[in-house]
């Protein structure tokens, strides 16, 4: 009985060991399963595999007579490599009983909270650069020379590439606009790249308004780019730019803290 019960500890610890293994790989082309916000249903799907696992090979070693046997259990946590991490097209939208749905919750759990961890990875980010027409390119020039290095496959830079001389383009064009610019060089700039040619999108006779609609569009693809970078695995960009936390907002949190 005790060498039962060290095998299927051990079979336990091996199967949390590979579970894990095997839901980082299966959610790797849809994002990050040990996020903050994925997190805890990433830890039960693994928890509950690997008693699962343990379960089963105490099982199997009871039937059997044989401790060994308990090990087999390793084969419950290796049906990861299986999972389906929803949505699956339209195989997903059929109506389903309660009962039917309850294996593939914690996956769809897990997969709309992978989503909220990227949402606010991107929105981290954003919100960096938000302030300042300058900081939108100025970030999409920075992100760029820090992913370049890292991707293999030219299509995958051509992409990030073309938002980011887009982005670059938009923000010129704002620059111009601050300095007064006649609507006739304006427009001119508008020409020389076919991401600001549609004339309906993009009119000089409001300069103002022209500015806000390029710094506008200047963000939802500096937005792109991260989402796409995201999606490409590269996780651990600095935000840019870096600013230190004003120390207002730092002793009011403290204030807060301490009077809970």
């Amino acid at each position: 009985m005790p060498n039962l019960l060290a095998a299927a500890a051990v079979t336990f610890v091996l199967s949390l060991a590979l579970a894990s293994v095997l839901l980082w790989w299966r959610c790797r082309r849809k994002g990050r399963p040990f996020a903050p916000h994925a997190r805890p249903w990433a830890l039960l799907i693994v928890v509950a595999t690997a008693i699962a696992s343990a379960g089963a090979g105490l099982l199997l070693a009871a039937v059997s007579h044989r401790t060994s046997a308990a090990y087999a259990g390793l084969v419950v946590a290796a049906g990861l490599v299986f999972a389906r991490v929803p949505p699956r097209g339209d195989l997903d939208l059929r109506p389903r009983s309660a009962l039917a749905s309850l294996p593939t919750l914690p996956f769809s759990r897990l997969y709309d909270l992978m989503g909220d961890d990227k949402q606010e990875w991107c929105d981290i980010r954003i919100a960096a650069a938000r302030p300042n027409p300058q900081w939108i390119a100025d970030a999409a020039l920075y992100y760029w020379g820090q992913v370049r290095g890292r991707l293999k496959g030219d299509w995958k830079l051509a992409q990030l590439s073309r938002w980011r001389e887009s982005i670059t383009h938009k923000v010129g064009i704002i620059r111009l606009i601050d300095l007064d610019t006649s609507p006739e060089l304006v427009l001119q700039a508008l020409q020389t790249q076919a991401s600001t040619q549609n004339r309906r999108k993009y009119t000089e006779e409001d300069l103002q308004r022209l500015a806000r609609r390029l710094e506008s569009d200047a963000l939802n693809e500096l937005s792109l780019f991260l989402s796409y970078t995201y999606s490409l695995r590269v996780y651990n960009l600095p935000v840019y730019p870096s600013r230190p936390p004003d120390p207002r907002k730092t002793r009011h949190a403290i204030r807060v803290l301490s009077a809970q």
